[in-house]
């Protein structure tokens, strides 16, 4: 008995050694609450170490309201751009993910923003279109869906015009890399040298930012675009 609780302890103290030593080595997102802020570097690892993510993080502001556009191509995508964040990201996402069972816990903690496209999806909109006015960073895929590279989608006008409403800059992140495109659950779990692209954030109003974006979706955009 003594044994099997000395195998015990030092186990446990092995085990939290080492945690400590591998969450040190990753950048830390104050969530609020310490469960998710234990998921957010459990997630940050998984992110490094399994799906070998190059990126430079997105350099949103200390605080105030923030949009990030990305391209869409697997559900591995949220978990890349909250590992490359320095502060927590609200995301718009489909209801029918939403509701999918044993995920609605997870999307309801970090403040998933469901979305109902057949029905009333201004009502999603306007939802964070308050999380904007309070300083919140939000996400968004304006493609709508999974869009391989091989594919052309056109862009959905919701993240413009939340832009222009709020008058935040757009942070544009394209993502590269994946081995599970078009899938959710091989997104995750088929190992990626996943990498993402930062570019300089731009203006809402810029009478441009539609081509910009769609560029960017389409894996287009130039640098250029910014100078």
């Amino acid at each position: 008995m003594y044994e099997l609780l000395t195998i015990l302890i030092l186990s446990f103290a092995i085990l939290s050694f080492l945690w400590r030593r591998a969450a040190a080595l990753v950048s830390k997102t104050e969530w609020g609450k310490t469960w998710l802020n234990f998921l957010d570097t459990l997630n940050k690892l998984f992110c490094k170490y399994y799906h070998h993510l190059n990126y430079t993080p997105i350099d949103l502001p200390a605080e105030g309201p923030a949009l990030i556009v990305a391209n869409h191509v697997s559900g591995l995508d949220p978990m890349l751009l909250i590992a490359a964040s320095r502060r927590p990201i609200r995301f718009m996402i489909a209801r029918s993910q939403y509701e999918r069972f044993g995920r609605t816990w997870l999307f309801k903690g970090i403040g998933c923003i469901p979305v109902d496209r057949s029905t009333h999806p201004e009502k999603a909109l306007r939802i964070a279109l308050r999380a904007l006015q309070n300083g919140e960073v939000i996400a968004l895929f304006p493609q709508g869906t999974f869009t391989l590279p091989t594919e052309t989608r056109k862009i959905k006008r919701g993240g413009l015009w939340l832009a222009q409403q709020v008058q935040c800059p757009i942070y544009p992140v394209f993502i590269s890399g994946i081995t599970g495109m078009g899938s959710v659950v091989r997104g995750i779990l088929k190992r990626s040298h996943a990498k993402l692209e930062n570019y300089p954030p731009f203006d809402g109003n810029n009478e441009n930012i539609k081509t910009s974006l769609q560029a960017l979706v389409d894996g287009k955009l130039k640098s250029d675009k910014f100078e």
